[in-house]
């Protein structure tokens, strides 16, 4: 493929040709002191018939299928603005830098795409976003691609990195292995973990005795050194971090801690380290910790009482948030953290740092402040997070039904759906044990309090058990029969599976090796 290049800048603009061979690729330009206005490639893909087409969504919400040649990539176009200013539908994504066409054939991804007839993949992908998000827009009217950097504003001087792509042609396997050969990316990790989360069980209404209480359900299905997650719910507000809601738990966190530990299970605590909501007291108390876009803080979204990006680079936030980890780690004694509502540390870049620049930058903080604990990363841009957390949610919040409320489904690309949690499962399948172990969020297979039917449950687990490195229940394991039990243990024996391997066409089937046996299953 041939990519016509330009570079544009307040010192004059630059352009040539490179021809995009299998490996890597690289298109760097030696420049004087000068700002970027526009770095872009612009080449042709010719599609076959029923050829499938993916763009990677900005962050891991964000869902992303394979689309077709006429396919719709659908933004806020027809949401009230009314809407949008109230409940900042526009923060949660790309909205806010990004234009959607609304015209059908007209797509655009973050960080990797790639072209799919059949069983051949044709992978593009970043080697390194640091100077800015690699954008693919792509026009399936005349096949024409445009690779960007979203680095409009950047101050550089000497070489600067206009692209560097992997290309890569061939099986499943071999293009994304040759991908994070090409970046020497490899996972933190490659133990499994199974266990518990309290969100869908209980969501916001926890307390010290319904942990307890729900402990004593969990050991009727855990294993040691099993994961029991106390999710959202245990701080007074989001942000306030250093200490637990003291009527909800009056003996504090570390007890918590003890009490999960003492059953034999490993502990972990739910946080949105770079956010805080209005109603906290470190948002009254420390105005000028915000991040300020135009004067005013820049809020992330309406859930809450509305939640708004701490500013990375001021050292006080860094101090507060190293305090966090300390506590929670050291003095509480927690072994994993779940960190969620990442995208709120970089909407931004600067004429310093690109916002994935940023973002990475605020991924790292994060790896160092928690040393050697076990991250799971939520909310986050797909990309940065490659090679640092020990585990990465990789789809949208699953939903107590197949796809949330009518009026929700004209929303943002990151709303809580099963069905959009189940197309990223599948979608975004390569990334596990290659970038990190993939959290493809919980199965159910309760009875109460569910509209999944009993098909779409067993579907739901048995993807979960065999693409992801995260098999968690939030059920109430205590309400659990004779025969849920057993079901739940054949379901997490498929996390032990070998050679998994997905085929997509008028169904999806999953086939994997077990036991020495050879499966095969229809899925959804």
């Amino acid at each position: 493929m041939k990519l016509n290049w330009k570079l544009k800048t307040d010192q004059g603009n630059f352009e040539g040709v490179h021809e995009l061979v299998p490996g890597e690729n690289h298109i760097t330009v030696s420049l004087p002191a000068c700002r970027i206005e526009e770095a872009a490639a612009e080449g042709t893909v010719r599609l076959g018939n029923n050829e499938k087409i993916y763009m990677n969504g900005y962050q891991t919400w964000t869902v992303s299928p394979e689309y077709d040649r006429n396919s719709r990539m659908r933004g806020l176009r027809g949401v009230p603005q009314r809407l949008i200013d109230q409940y900042s539908f526009d923060r949660y994504g790309d909205y806010h830098f990004m234009k959607y066409s609304n015209r059908p054939g007209m797509l655009h991804g973050f960080s990797y795409c790639y072209f799919r007839k059949a069983g051949f993949f044709r992978l593009i992908a970043s080697l390194d976003e640091t100077p800015g998000y690699t954008i693919f827009r792509f026009d399936g009217n005349d096949g024409s691609l445009s690779i960007s950097r979203d680095c409009r504003g950047l101050k550089t001087e000497g070489e600067f990195h206009l692209l560097d792509l992997y290309y890569g042609e061939g099986t499943e396997d071999q293009v994304f292995d040759g991908w994070f050969k090409a970046m020497d990316v490899h996972p933190r990790t490659n133990e499994k973990i199974c266990g518990y989360s309290s969100w869908y069980n209980r969501y916001e209404d926890i307390s010290s005795a319904a942990i307890r209480q729900d402990l004593q359900g969990c050991l009727r299905i855990l294993e040691k050194n099993d994961l029991f997650q106390i999710d959202d719910g245990w701080e007074p507000y989001v942000g306030d971090w250093l200490e637990a809601d003291d009527a909800k738990f009056p003996e504090g966190m570390k007890a918590m801690a003890d009490v999960i530990h003492e059953n034999g299970f490993r502990a972990g605590l739910w946080l949105a380290p770079f956010v805080a909501e209005e109603k906290s007291s470190l948002y009254r108390n420390h105005q000028d910790w915000f991040l300020k876009v135009n004067g005013e803080n820049w809020k992330c979204g309406s859930n809450w009482s509305g939640f708004y990006s701490l500013d990375i680079d001021n050292p006080e936030v860094q101090d507060y948030l190293k305090k966090v980890f300390d506590r929670v780690f050291d003095e509480w004694g927690f072994d994993l953290v779940k960190l969620d509502f990442l995208y709120g540390a970089a909407p931004f870049g600067s004429e310093n740092e690109s916002r994935a620049g940023r973002m990475i930058r605020a991924c790292r903080m994060l790896r160092e402040w928690c040393g050697d604990k076990l991250i799971l990363g939520c909310g986050v841009p797909v990309m940065p997070a490659f090679g640092l957390f020990d585990y990465c949610r990789i789809s949208c919040d699953v939903s107590l039904d197949w796809d949330d409320k009518l009026y929700m489904r004209a929303f943002h690309r990151e709303r809580v759906s099963t069905k959009n949690a189940v197309t990223n499962i599948l979608s975004r399948r390569m990334l596990n044990g290659r970038a990190y172990l993939s959290d493809p969020d919980v199965f159910f297979l309760r009875k109460e309090n569910i509209r999944l039917n009993d098909q779409q449950k067993e579907d739901l687990a048995r993807l979960d058990a065999l693409l992801g490195g995260v098999f968690m229940t939030s059920d109430d394991p205590g309400s659990y029969t004779d025969e849920m039990i057993e079901q739940y243990r054949r379901f997490r024996h498929l996390t032990e599976a070998e050679d998994v391997s997905v085929t997509t066409g008028g169904s999806t089937r999953i086939s994997y090796t077990i036991d020495g046996h050879r499966q095969s299953r229809r899925v959804f």
